[in-house]
């Protein structure tokens, strides 16, 4: 989100003792969502044509104790509860969206409600699906450190808790986590800056900057850490140099991953440190991050034949930031596939409410600090220009026409 062990996402180790990632920022309205599975035919037309692609790599059956099975068609009497931190990051309604297909295709009820990045009001949303009888939470936390007396309370109900994507940490009552492999996420960001400055093969010097994660996201650590690991030792060299000197979590953190605190930041930067410098690379952790550092850089005169937009680099290939990539102005984003994540997450929630054990790939490593946590990680790809037709449109994640 060097602390971290590197996880093999589908097969790669993460270290853990970090809240799993994704991005948030705040939004103006907080949005519920109760649909039964008639309804939840309706639902995201993109994660519909995944199914397909991702069921092979889901892996979360696991085994079921048959006596407490419910069968599909009792399913409809049964309470899923979906918290997500908020609407105003793309990834997060795409999240959201795809858990209610794939839990309604179950048959299950889902309660879906977004946080508006507060944690009070998770906090009173997650009580209430409590309330109401909900067997299963899945929750992406606002703040993974958070909501240990409410898990508590989820677990004295007898209720099963899903972390999804984002870490819950300091305390024993989560019961498993489904996410990406973080630290890979910040290795190919790093790897990608030091492939386009050639740095391997050259001793050309550059200038790097670097915009990281909200510090409530422990998510952030690893992506930065994972980045850091590669380009570090060209730091190091001098090969890279970070002309501000912010290089720690906290210099470079972007709270709550807004945009806007991105570009005042990279604004201060470029003011302070490159009135007669140009910066080569910015090293963003996610596509807000990276849209924010993007406005900072066309203001102060980059995108221009003179003055060429540096190395960017992103994550979660939001709309905004493909488009981005098309033209030219951002380099690189990390897909993390969130259907294939949804997927995952609802077969674990169909397996706990079925009196069974979900399937696992990672069963040693995800220490929250009070217990080590059982994890299903998927592995993410760097999406360019030259491969986002082929890994976004090709696979059904965007149409065609969504980036005209």
């Amino acid at each position: 989100m060097n602390k971290r062990t590197t996880a093999l996402f589908m097969g790669m180790v993460v270290m853990a003792s970090a809240s799993l990632a994704g991005c948030a920022s705040e939004t103006s309205s907080v949005e519920t969502k109760t649909t039964t599975a008639s309804e939840g035919k309706e639902e995201t037309k993109a994660a519909e044509s995944a199914q397909a692609d991702v069921s092979e790599t889901a892996g979360t059956t696991g085994t079921a104790d048959s006596s407490d099975a419910v069968d599909t068609a009792d399913a409809g009497d049964v309470l899923i509860g979906v918290s997500m931190p908020t609407q105003s990051l793309q990834r997060w309604n795409q999240d959201g969206d795809n858990l209610q297909k794939f839990l309604s295709e179950k048959g299950y009820k889902v309660d879906l409600q977004y946080a508006d990045n507060e944690v009070q009001t998770q906090v009173s949303q997650i009580e209430n699906m409590i309330t109401t009888g909900a067997k299963v939470l899945i929750i992406a936390p606002v703040d993974g450190g958070a909501l240990s007396a409410v898990l508590s309370e989820a677990h004295e109900n007898g209720v099963k808790v899903i972390a999804h994507d984002r870490f819950i940490t300091g305390t024993g009552d989560v019961d498993c986590v489904a996410t990406f492999d973080n630290s890979r996420v910040g290795e190919l960001q790093g790897e990608f800056i030091v492939n386009k400055l050639d740095l391997k093969n050259t001793k050309e010097s550059f200038n790097l900057e670097i915009v990281a994660g909200s510090l409530d996201d422990d998510n952030a650590s690893y992506f930065l850490n994972g980045a850091m690991d590669v380009l570090n030792p060209y730091i190091e060299s001098g090969q890279l140099t970070v002309q501000s000197g912010q290089t720690s979590r906290e210099q470079c953190a972007t709270d709550a991953w807004e945009t806007s605190v991105a570009q005042s930041r990279m604004d201060n930067i470029l003011t302070a440190y490159y009135t007669d410098k140009k910066v080569d690379a910015v090293l963003c952790s996610n596509d807000s991050t990276a849209l924010g550092a993007i406005g900072a850089l066309k203001i102060a005169g980059y995108g221009t034949q003179e003055y060429p937009m540096p190395v960017i680099t992103g994550q979660d290939c939001d709309l905004s930031n493909v488009k981005a990539i098309a033209a030219g102005e951002q380099s690189m984003s990390v897909f993390k596939d969130t259907r294939a994540l949804a997927e995952v997450v609802a077969g674990m929630a169909d397996t706990f409410v079925k009196g069974g054990t979900p399937e696992y790939n990672n069963t040693d490593t995800y220490d929250n600090g009070a217990k080590v946590v059982p994890a299903y990680c998927l592995e993410p790809i760097a999406v360019t220009k030259d491969n986002y037709k082929e890994k976004l449109i090709d696979s059904g994640y965007y149409a065609e026409a969504d980036l005209q």
